[in-house]
């Protein structure tokens, strides 16, 4: 599967079929930006967007009823992207699979070596938030911490499978991605604005919860209206601090979609360099090129992923301990 795959493309309401029609470098980008979409249709019935998936009912309901569109854009907020659920949930299982069974075969006179290195990351984790969070009352902020950036950083890493490797076994090893019965396929759930979007908003509901528990409705409510200048400028005041205090948290979630989403695009673009290895000489300098592009931006990515995973773990904990603290 390829930029140069030719593709079999069922458009409902008409049931036109394209076939053998060859992608050029913009769809091949776009397909692979694509989520796969589950959601709700105009006729209040949950199916799969047109064009999505090409198996059992949902492949009926989109071919057969001719005055029937379902497009992604009227599902609205009722749209589900199923692979970063998928993905996101196995990983996370994956992760706490990892470590249960790593706690359950703990042994302090004989340590494997599995459990060595999982102490030295908890005493890493621990250290950082040993630094960073002051009040010593809350036994949550540790295993937050560690979550976060085990759950981050595993997701990261699928940016560094093949483009085209998890869409192409998704499709049932199809050679065209639009032959299988599935369509599309995103491997990297960071790269959808909705995965950090729904972490960050985890976070955000825990600082309110914090900030109301020790400082007060009263004290949470003056911190955003009081200061800096005092109760004289309680209009300037809100001007200045409601839209900081969220910026800082929709941060949290833009700043993690912003990197990887940059390096995905970056992988796909090398990818194109691909498409035409085995048609000539010259493609298959340019398949070479490829090769050894994606080998050295994936060396220097990993560097990305994993920092960006503890940029997301500190900002968490930076942001909970402000919530701790009161002024006077």
């Amino acid at each position: 599967m390829d930029s140069r795959a030719h593709i079999s493309i069922i458009a409902a309401p008409n049931e036109i079929r394209m076939a053998d029609k060859e992608l050029n470098s913009t769809d091949y980008i776009q397909h692979h930006l694509q989520n796969l979409t589950f959601g709700e249709c105009s006729d209040g019935e949950w199916r799969f967007a047109d064009g999505h998936i090409n198996l059992g009912k949902d492949h009926e309901a989109h071919v057969e009823q001719k005055d029937y569109t379902c497009d992604v854009s009227e599902m609205g907020f009722n749209a589900v992207h199923v692979d970063t659920m998928l993905v996101s949930i196995f990983l996370g299982s994956l992760v706490s699979f990892f470590f249960w069974s790593i706690t359950r075969k703990a042994s302090v006179k004989n340590p494997s070596k599995i459990q060595n290195a999982f102490e030295y990351a908890f005493d890493f984790v621990r250290g950082a938030v040993k630094d960073t969070f002051v009040p010593k009352n809350n036994n949550i902020i540790g295993p937050l911490a560690l979550t976060s950036i085990s759950w981050v950083l595993a997701m990261n890493l699928m940016d560094l499978l093949p483009v085209d490797l998890i869409p192409w076994i998704a499709n049932g090893f199809q050679a065209s991605n639009m032959y299988g019965p599935v369509h599309y396929f995103k491997i990297l759930p960071v790269a959808d604005i909705n995965a950090p979007a729904g972490m960050a908003l985890g976070i955000a509901v825990l600082i309110h919860y914090y900030s109301i528990k020790n400082k007060g409705l009263g004290g949470f409510v003056a911190e955003l209206t009081l200061q800096p200048l005092g109760k004289w400028a309680i209009p300037f005041n809100m001007i200045v601090e409601i839209p900081g205090f969220y910026a800082k948290q929709g941060a949290l979630a833009l700043r993690l979609y912003g990197n990887l989403f940059a390096g995905e695009m970056i992988f796909i673009l090398i990818a194109l360099l691909f498409g035409s290895f085995f048609e000539s000489i010259s493609g298959a300098m340019w398949g070479v090129l490829g090769i050894l592009l994606h080998m050295g931006w994936a060396i220097f990515h990993i560097l990305i992923i994993a920092l960006q995973a503890y940029v997301f773990m500190i900002l968490t904990v930076v942001f909970l301990n402000q919530a701790h603290e009161t002024h006077h």
